[in-house]
This record gives structure tokens, sequence and C-alpha cells, in this order.
């Protein structure tokens, strides 16, 4: 065997030495890829759920979850599309708001009208730097590839998410796996805050009050109560307001629930909650006070407050039209206030303390008028 081929032996184990082991570290980048996309997908969605678990509105959370989408996959641009029942709304984006219109109106793109029908994802890219992507309108260099996926819950399409790159095939080799997962996050996010997105828009302003309606406290009421560790809640009802309804007329009712509340309001510090509960039950939210700091106030405001002269709102304007007529007798009543009061904790069920509060006044005696604690 001569030197030289001896040595070329040699080389060609030396280079499948170095392609087997070339091998087996490609490999073991490749697990330590799966390994660290794993982590990383762990770790978003652990953040997920910590941001479902803060004091926010459902748009608040819904923002942070596609900031921490940006940042944990290095994704350009990221936006979350949902149909609220008549019209697309952008829930999230870091697009610039000038080309929202564009975003929210993707489903009617003929590009996308087949991901949506199938519920499968679709790539865009363009080839030159000269080109659009389909539905860009008046942008251009912004973003030269795409992926939209459409949103569904319980078979039932309700919106969409689509990430843009600036860069041309820029999702080429991309892990769809990762990114399906991602996507399936963002749904379970959305089923898990469709409650409070409920009780978020069920909040009104009541009539003659022109106080926030009981759902105020299940969501923005109750962040701003959990400031504090424990906060005074108290109950109370206009104890004649259906006899007033009844006796009198539902008019001078309406006027007393407008008199009881406008002069609450004027006494009540901004910091504290003021809500209509339900018919003739209202409810202050004493933050960050306990029952001792509220007890004098509570008082003189009750006994302000049931010294009140409320007329018939009904006799009075006929009266007035009626000038050269014999005048009709005006009847005046006073409101009648029961209270009840007790200690909530930041993080307990404030749902179960304003049950319990309301089971109190509705089986107390009819005639019972005080201040209670329970």
């Amino acid at each position: 065997m001569t030197i030289e081929l001896l040595f070329m032996i040699i080389l060609v184990i030396i280079v499948l030495i170095l392609v087997v082991y070339n091998f087996i570290i490609s490999k073991r980048i490749k697990n330590f890829k799966d390994i660290n996309q794993k982590v990383t997908s762990l770790n978003v969605l652990q953040d997920f759920m910590s941001t479902i678990g803060e004091e926010k509105s459902v748009d608040e959370k819904i923002a942070k979850i596609n900031d921490i989408l940006i940042e944990q996959y290095a994704i350009k641009y990221s936006t979350i599309v949902v149909f609220n029942g008549s019209e697309y709304v952008v829930k999230a984006s870091n697009v610039d708001q000038k080309h929202w219109d564009t975003l929210r109106n993707l489903h009617n793109e003929e590009i996308f009208k087949d991901s949506i029908t199938t519920a499968k994802p679709k790539y865009v890219t363009v080839n030159t730097e000269e080109e659009r992507l389909p539905y860009q309108k008046m942008e251009f260099g912004r973003a030269k590839s795409a992926m939209f996926f459409p949103l569904y819950i319980d078979n039932v399409y309700f919106g969409y998410w689509i990430i843009e790159s600036g860069r041309i095939h820029a999702f080429d080799h991309i892990d769809t796996t990762i990114l399906e997962v991602v996507k399936d996050n963002i749904i379970s996010i959305f089923k898990i805050v469709s409650y409070q997105n409920i009780v978020e828009s069920l909040t009104r302003k009541d009539l003659y009050s022109d106080l926030k309606t009981s759902e105020y406290l299940y969501e923005e009421g109750r962040s701003i109560i959990d400031n504090y560790t424990t906060s005074t809640i108290c109950m109370f009802r206009i104890v004649n307001l259906e006899e007033t309804n009844r006796k009198i007329n539902r008019d001078t009712g309406n006027q007393m629930i407008i008199d009881v509340c406008d002069y609450i309001k004027d006494k009540l510090s901004n910091e504290y909650l003021f809500v209509r509960y339900m018919g003739p039950k209202f409810v202050i939210a004493f933050s960050g006070v306990d029952i001792d700091g509220v007890d004098e106030f509570l008082n003189n405001l009750k006994s302000d407050i049931e010294k009140l002269e409320v007329e018939d709102i009904v006799a009075v304007e006929e009266n007035k039209k009626n000038e050269n007529k014999k005048k009709k007798k005006v009847t005046i009543t006073h409101p009648k206030l029961n209270f009840v009061l007790t200690t909530y904790y930041k993080g307990t069920a404030l749902e179960m303390v304003l049950k319990k509060l309301e089971e109190y006044l509705d089986t107390a005696d009819k005639n019972e008028s005080d201040i209670n604690n329970i």
C-alpha cells in the first residue's frame, strides 16, 4: 500500500467521522431548538395566564398578550382582529393606526376568504422589493410577508390573527406548528375572557339615579376596590320606594331616587364607588376604609336624607298647568332608608358579599330603617 493511498484512506475516515459528528451536532442543535421552542411556548403560556389574572379590562389584556407574542417570538407586526357582532374591530396591534382600516377588512380580501372558510392559515409574500402584498392598498415597504390565521371558538369563526414581516419570504421556513400553538393559546384566552367581556358590555348608566349599574362593580370597580386589603361595602334600600310608587305615583318614586342619589353624590368622596344595584337597592363601596370609619358618616347621611321632602310630582305639574282652577293637594313624603354594612377582603368573591347584603335587606322587616353590620 502506497503512502498516497494510505493518506487518502485516512482522509476518507476523517471526513466520515466529521460527517457523523456534524450529523450528531446538528441533531443536538435541532433538539435544543425544539426544547427551546417548547420552553418559550410554556413561558408564553404562563405569561398569558398571568395576564388573564390581572385586574385589567379585556382590551388591556388582549393588548398585553399581543405585546408578549411580539417580544417572545420576535414578530415584526402582530394584529388581532375580532368580529363583535356588528363590525370587525382591531383588538390589538403594533401597526400604525393609519393602516388599521386595511387590517380590519382582510376578511373581504379574496386571498383570505378561502382561509376563513377552511380554517387553515394562509401565507403570502412578494418576490421583489417593488411588489406589494395583495391586501395593501396605499402602503409600500411596511410588510413584504404575512401569515393569516382565522380564529374559531367551538367551530364558530370570530376573527383573525395576522403576523407580518418587512422581509421577502420571511416565513418560508418557519415552524408553523409553533404558530398554531400560539394561535390556539390566543383562542383559549378569548374563551377565558369572554365572560368578562360580557360583564363589561352590560355596564350601563341608570336613567334616574345617573349611576352606573351593578355590573360595574365586578370589573373596573373591583380593580379600584382591590387596591386596598380591606374595604367596607354598604348596601342600602329605599324602604318606602315601592309604597310611594303604589300610593302616590311612579313619577314621585323616580323623583325620590333622584333626590336621594343626588344628595349622596354630593356628600361622597370621589374615591368611593356608588352604583344602583337593583330596583330600590344601592351600593356604596368605601375603598380602603373599615366599618368604624364610616359609621358616623352613614348615621349623619341617613338622618339628613330622611328629612328630605319629596313632593307629589304629578300634583305639582297639574297645579302648574291649571293655575286658575282649584289647587290639588300636594302629598309630601320622606325617603326611608335601611342600611347594612360588611367588610370586603381583597381578592375574595365580591358577588357573594353583595348577595349576602341583598339577602339581609330582602328578608328584613319592611318597617326596619336602621344601620346594621353583618
